[in-house]
């Protein structure tokens, strides 16, 4: 597979540490934001990279944290992110995680344009509805689900944006999460927390989108599963 795009999140790399070169060598330019041992994201294109900002950008301040990064990739502006997993409702990370979705919901109000084509994808650590996790009730007062993520979610996608992923599937139980314990992966206990929002003028040529379970297996994968999705841009 050799993608257009590919967003990359948690390289947990500093960016002098990112290999550019590599990717360089097999036909991609990239760009990376990160701070070495967290976090981080990334952006890879074979149609070009421009117009990159890292981070919020918004003059409030740099977050501490590298989770987002923009760049204009052939005719689609894209955003990356790396969406704070909360830890538990309450703590400190949970209120983090909220603020910073209000401050990317600013930053793309204010600051981009999702009445062009436009994509916004990444780990969100948010399942946007109880189709995205294995059972519900195993979830109740639990990160990931909670009313004011959602809302979250949402508050952005009333921007301008569609799920790419529910624009092609209805049914639950298609997830791209799984925890490493207790083989939950060959269980189906997982969530959908991998997401592509696409603005109008984009999901409109969205042909397909697959979650790759195949990439979950083998020797020692990651615990999430690519989102690939083709969209027909030509005339975009």
């Amino acid at each position: 597979m050799q993608p257009d795009v590919l967003c990359m999140q948690e390289t947990k790399l500093a960016d002098s540490a990112f290999p550019a070169m590599a990717f360089q060598a097999i036909g991609y330019d990239g760009v990376h934001y990160g701070e070495g041992r967290w976090n981080g994201v990334a952006i890879l294109s074979r149609v070009g990279i421009d117009d990159v900002t890292a981070g919020f950008s918004d003059g409030a301040g740099e977050d501490a944290e590298a989770r987002l990064l923009w760049a204009t990739c052939g005719a689609v502006r894209i955003g990356t992110v790396y969406v704070p997993n909360g830890r538990e409702v309450g703590h400190d990370m949970y209120h983090y995680k909220l603020r910073f979705l209000e401050r990317m919901r600013k930053r793309i109000e204010t600051a981009e344009d999702p009445s062009k084509a436009m994509l916004l994808c990444g780990d969100f650590n948010i399942a946007p509805d109880d189709r995205d996790v294995y059972d519900p009730a195993m979830y109740v007062n639990e990160t990931h689900v909670t009313p004011p993520e959602r809302q979250a979610l949402r508050d952005i996608e009333d921007l301008g944006f569609v799920d790419v992923f529910r624009q092609h599937f209805e049914a639950g139980g298609l997830f791209s999460w799984w925890d490493y314990r207790a083989g939950n992966f060959h269980k189906g206990k997982g969530m959908r927390i991998d997401l592509m929002l696409a603005s109008m003028p984009l999901a409109e040529r969205s042909t397909s989108i697959l979650i790759d379970r195949n990439a979950r297996k083998g020797k020692a994968p990651s615990d999430h599963a690519p989102v690939v999705a083709d969209f027909a841009i030509e005339s975009v």
